[in-house]
């Protein structure tokens, strides 16, 4: 008989282990090695069952062993010191702390995922990693966040393979009183919810759970509530399910329901209200409404509340290409916001002017989240250096006459956060070296002079290290695949070669991600005799292991993993590769660790970052990537081996835009990096059977992509370069003067067609133009309705290329030098330095300028001399 109604009955724990309780309602332990090894004490064989979720084991665990450890007081002070440490953690002053007064009083995160942990299953890929990483880290700094996102029922989907291959997915119910959750609550004990307007007098209700993340408070929203109709209590079902109105509910929920849940949560919790509020990725890009609306209601207008709401937001894309980015049919955007449904007294049309695709080549049919987010942000990034150049190219559009380089949209390389991917026995080896506690904050911090001391650390003790994860990563593979071709129809009988499954003193390699396309999972397959031969070398052999998720709809992508399952599957090397289904955090903590290199190859320039890279190096494994993401920008020849490009001369030919031929020269590249680079570096032993290079290679790359790829790294960055800033510009940007400013910015709009740059002169220094020479420049500029103080007129100069484009301009701003002549134009005057040889040139540019932008960009108006008369460029050679 099925059950009519499911609901998780808590164990009561005896009050000398309720610290235990509280320990696992914190998921710090999911990063925090002693808490870990806490639980486990509890119950070993409950603990490996439990799959490592302190939740589910106290849930499981006897009575007759919960009255054991109550009476165990070795037991009892391992509980008490844990939460000590905990209290400490949560309580004492940490990096942030130390910083200036300045800095936000808090900061709102929104992601439509986040990946903490495997025990709370709402990930599926990189952007939640990252997400969580970035709540871990900014917990860890003591930096004031307050995350938010949806709590889905089903999470993402759990992978497993057919008998031929094909990718299945399976939708286990997630029960929040199973998951470390609490239940955001009013004082009168009643859950706190939050409620949006449907049309048709229909409402979308949502609950508000709480995960803690260290110290970082994490709001789920959750509208499967008995409130809700079936349609609406399905908005949350699954990440990135249901067609384009369900995305929009969930996307709604996120963003303006968001925003109402963190309101609620301050006002229950006095936490400081955000004074910053950072969108990751567009998903969340409609909390910019929801902040336009607040402000409405205190008495700004539209234009005013955008300033104020754009000068605290920060908005970051991870997407290099348009398709990846969310599109909906603007009559659709109107019926759910416009009047009857939510945002009642704001414009709908002055909504969808913020989503509309404005710019050449754009759908003005569609709302684009991303062009929301920007137009909403004062301050945005991309996620590498590669990837903000790629950005500020793609969304060029929304600056017209600005070139790409000056787009406002900055770059803060992602990392990874470190004691959650690097495993106890790389810790404990470093902690040797250094001591736990600088270990401990070279981990959290980073700074280079923090990893310095691992240059010293013994070859012996490198390569044990090295062998020994690498032992730890085959019995874990060994357990997968036996585990998988079960579920596949196999019997016990036919598994008897899984016991051959890899060799730990062989060459390893991993390959795990996402499977889209421009990942290209298969490049490796291109010559599937060529791998054979590598994989069976006779002196030098390799072996390699994969995993990666299609999305359900991508048939493409499960081919893709098909085609690499049916090689995998072949008898002649299914001991040397293997593809493990169902890759999750759990998964990825062994195998980042225990391979010697990561591979990936995916189509330069659309890794937007590729952090897997990152966990990898971080463990001593050595990257052999295409130079895309962060590895373009932290390669250095040491540190691994770059997969030449079909398109950056390698190999003296192109691929000429042909993706097969760029595939066939690609993998060509790549089996020849391993076959005469990779594998005899790691098999060239000297006289003590050690691979002096290869080692010192693994210590190099600790040392110099340790402190780099740490997300505290990151969120340092993040703290410094935007949430202070932008903390500055929401404290400033607000009543009085965001009126001010949205008057200021309408006038120069309107004016600005009769801005012009009129005449510009050069004066002589006499024979030829030398280094150091010093001329007088002098720009006429027609100013129409607008003052000196509304315009800075520029001059731009350095080295011209063979097109006459200055590279790398120096920028000088000229000074009005006399009021207005008779018919209304402005003289500017500035000296231009010669101050490089070759071909010179420069040019002129008018922009708009006030004290309360935060790019010169920011308007997307420009004025520049009239290329029919010749003033663009005065070359000088």
């Amino acid at each position: 008989m099925k059950a009519i109604r499911r609901f998780t009955v808590r164990t009561v724990l005896p009050e000398p282990l309720r610290p235990l309780g509280e320990l696992a309602q914190n998921l710090r332990w999911s990063w925090h090695s002693e808490s870990r090894e806490l639980f486990q004490s509890v119950d070993e064989e409950g603990w490996r069952a439990a799959a490592g979720d302190p939740v589910r084991l106290l849930g499981a665990v006897s009575k007759e062993r919960l009255g054991a450890l109550a009476q165990d007081r070795r037991f009892l002070r391992r509980l008490s010191a844990a939460a000590e440490d905990l209290t400490d953690y949560l309580t004492n002053p940490r990096w942030y702390q130390g910083q200036s007064s300045e800095l936000p009083a808090a900061i709102a995160y929104f992601s439509p995922e986040f990946g903490i942990t495997a025990a709370l299953p709402q990930y599926s890929g990189g952007l939640g990693i990252l997400a969580g990483d970035h709540l871990k880290a900014a917990s860890d700094l003591g930096v004031p966040l307050i995350g938010v996102g949806l709590l889905y029922r089903h999470g993402y989907f759990r992978q497993s393979l057919s008998r031929e291959g094909w990718q299945q997915e399976h939708y286990p119910v997630l029960d929040p009183n199973e998951l470390p959750l609490t239940l955001l609550r009013e004082s009168d004990g009643t859950p706190a919810h939050v409620v949006l307007a449907l049309p048709g007098g229909r409402s979308l209700t949502a609950h508000i759970w709480k995960a803690q993340v260290g110290r970082v408070p994490l709001l789920l929203l959750d509208s499967d509530v008995e409130e809700n109709h079936r349609a609406e209590r399905d908005v949350t079902d699954r990440l990135y399910g249901g067609g384009s109105e369900h995305r929009l509910l969930q996307e709604m929920l996120l963003g303006i329901g968001g925003v109402r849940a963190v309101r609620a949560y301050c006002r229950l919790t006095g936490h400081p209200d955000p004074e910053v509020f950072h969108t990751n990725e567009g998903h969340a890009g409609f909390l910019g409404l929801e902040r336009i609306r607040e402000l409405g209601g205190e008495g700004l207008d539209f234009d005013a509340a955008v300033e104020a709401v754009r000068a605290g937001t920060v908005f970051t894309t991870h997407t290099p290409v348009p398709a990846g980015i969310d599109r909906f049919d603007r009559e659709l955007v109107g019926q759910h916001l416009g009047d009857g449904g939510e945002l009642p007294g704001v414009d709908i049309q002055r909504v969808l002017e913020l989503g509309m695709e404005t710019y050449s080549g754009g759908d003005p049919n569609v709302f684009n989240m991303a062009v929301m987010g920007l137009r909403l942000a004062q301050r945005a990034n991309g996620v590498s250096t590669l990837h903000g150049a790629v950005s500020r190219q793609m969304f060029a559009g929304l600056w017209p006459g600005f070139d790409p380089e000056e787009v406002p949209i900055a770059s803060i390389t992602n990392g990874v956060h470190a004691p959650t991917w690097v495993a106890p026995e790389v810790f404990r080896l470093g902690a040797r070296q250094i001591g736990a506690q600088r270990a401990e904050d070279a981990l959290m911090i980073g700074e280079t002079q923090r990893w310095e001391p691992v240059a010293e650390i013994p070859d012996p003790a490198v390569w044990e290290l090295r062998r020994v994860l690498r032992e730890q990563l085959v019995e874990d593979v060994r357990r997968r695949v036996r585990a998988s071709w079960r579920q596949r129809g196999a019997g016990l009988a036919e598994l008897g070669w899984v016991d051959d499954v890899l060799d730990p003193d062989v060459l390893t390699i991993g390959f795990a991600r996402r499977v889209p396309s421009y990942k290209r999972l298969t490049l490796m397959l291109r010559d599937q005799d060529r791998l054979m031969d590598l994989l069976l070398h006779p002196e030098r052999p390799i072996q390699i292991v994969v995993a990666g998720k299609a999305h359900p709809a991508d048939d493409g992508g499960k081919r893709l993993v098909q085609e690499l399952v049916r090689f995998a599957d072949d008898p002649r090397v299914r001991h040397r590769i293997v593809f493990l289904p169902d890759y999750d955090m759990g998964m990825a903590q062994h195998l980042y660790p225990g391979c010697d290199v990561w591979l990936n190859n995916p189509l330069r320039p659309l890794e937007a970052c590729g952090t897997s890279g990152m966990k990898a190096a971080l463990n001593g494994c050595l990257n052999l990537s295409v130079l895309d993401g962060w590895w373009d920008e932290w390669f250095d020849g040491n540190n691994g081996w770059a997969i030449p490009t079909a398109d950056d001369g390698a190999n003296g030919s192109s691929a000429g835009g042909d993706p097969d031929r760029r595939d066939d020269i690609e993998a060509t590249a790549l089996y020849e990096l391993i076959e005469n680079q990779v594998a005899p570096r790691f098999y060239d032993h000297d006289a003590n059977g050690m691979p002096a290079r290869w080692i010192e290679m693994v210590r190099h790359t600790l040392v110099t992509l340790g402190p780099k790829v740490l997300a505290g790294r990151m969120v340092r960055d993040y703290v410094g370069q935007l949430y202070a800033p932008a903390a500055r510009a929401h404290r400033a940007i607000a009543g009085d003067a965001a009126r001010e400013l949205a008057t200021w910015k309408a006038r120069v709009r309107r004016g600005w067609n009769q801005v012009a740059v009129e005449h510009v002169e050069t004066g002589s220094v006499g024979g030829f133009p030398e280094l150091g020479s010093t001329l007088t420049l002098r720009v006429q500029v027609t100013l129409g309705e607008l003052d000196t103080g509304d315009v800075d007129v520029q001059v731009l100069s350095g080295r011209v290329d063979d097109a006459d484009r200055i590279a790398d301009p120096a920028v000088i701003s000229l000074k009005p030098t006399a009021h207005a002549d008779i018919n209304g134009r402005r003289l500017y005057e500035g000296p231009l330095t010669l101050d490089r040889t070759g071909p010179f040139g420069y040019t002129v540019r008018v922009l708009p300028t006030h004290p309360l932008l935060a790019a010169p960009a920011e308007l997307g108006l420009i004025a520049t001399p009239a290329e029919s008369e010749g003033m663009t460029a005065g070359i000088l050679r």
